[in-house]
Order: C-alpha cells, then sequence, then structure tokens
C-alpha cells in the first residue's frame, strides 16, 4: 500500500509524507522527533536513494543540511499521504520489540553501509483508519464521526495530519 500511494503522489504532482511513530528501531534525526512521532518527506527531491520494501523504507535526506541516513521498519509507519491535499491512508502502528543485541544487515551501495535492524515479521495487514474523499481545500480531510456536523474546513494555514483514535 506504500509503494501504491507513493507513486499516486508523485504521479498526480503530489508531495507524498510519511509520518512514523519514532522507537529504538527506527533511526531518523532525533532532534526532529516531536512526541515520538515525526513527518517525514519522501518525495524524489528531497530524498537519495529512496527503498521502499516490505520490510522497510530507507532512504537518505538533508536535515539542516547534513545528509542523514534514515530506516523506518513498515510497522512504524502512522500515515502516508499528499501534503498538498491531506489524501492518502493511515495505518495503525505495529511497533514490534526492537532487539539492539541484534546485528543489523550491511548492504553497501554507492560507496555508503545502509542502517539495518532487526523487524518481527508482520503479524497483521495494517488497518486502514480513513482515507480522505476527494476535496479541493489545502487542510488534510477529518474522518466524520457519527453525530458529526461536518463543518467544512478552514482555509488557510500549513495542511498537518490529524490523527483520530
Amino acid at each position: 500500500m506504500l509503494r501504491a500511494i507513493y507513486e499516486w503522489c508523485t504521479d498526480s504532482g503530489y508531495t507524498p509524507y510519511l509520518a512514523v511513530k519514532v522507537d529504538a528501531g527506527t533511526t531518523v534525526p532525533m532532534e526532529y522527533v516531536k512526541k515520538g512521532e515525526i513527518v517525514l518527506n519522501i518525495s524524489f527531491g528531497a530524498t537519495s536513494g529512496l527503498k521502499m520494501d516490505n520490510d522497510c523504507v530507507r532512504f537518505h535526506a538533508r536535515f539542516g543540511g547534513v545528509s542523514r541516513e534514515i530506516y523506518v521498519p513498515v510497522d512504524n509507519v502512522m500515515a502516508i499521504y499528499a501534503n498538498e491535499n491531506g489524501q492518502g491512508m493511515a495505518f495503525e502502528p505495529q511497533l514490534a520489540s526492537f532487539d539492539p543485541s541484534a546485528k543489523p544487515t550491511d548492504s553497501p551501495t554507492s560507496g555508503s553501509a545502509e542502517v539495518g535492524a532487526t523487524v518481527s515479521p508482520i503479524s497483521a495487514a495494517p488497518a486502514l483508519a480513513s482515507v480522505p474523499s476527494s476535496q479541493s481545500d489545502t487542510r488534510p480531510a477529518q474522518a466524520a464521526t457519527p453525530g458529526d456536523d461536518n463543518e467544512p474546513p478552514k482555509k488557510g494555514g500549513r495542511p498537518t495530519l490529524t490523527r483520530i483514535k
């Protein structure tokens, strides 16, 4: 699903963003993590060597002008969405216990080693949390709940991803 939504975003001219739950199994710049979560721009222009496997998403990206290696287990992905309109898919993170004593897998690419980690097998398929309907607004769509009066979203401001539990 991640690859399909990523391709839909890029084919439609949108910027794909990945919302990630950070734990010991993720390799991200910790100074940008807020409340145990980070949102990453995974567009072609923002990443280098993007690889989306069944187990993880890995790439290089610049943070504050410094190139960093990013490693995200698929189980830690909370959502993938288009930044321009908020359309995409949210998942319930299946946080696995990380084994720091396990040896990482190193595979050289372009003269540098990629980051590896031990990830437990996927216990269940990702659960669909919400899929917004088509909107022309620049803010992400909110999931409607029973009894919700479905007010139109307010105009302006930067789009944000809101998880509804």
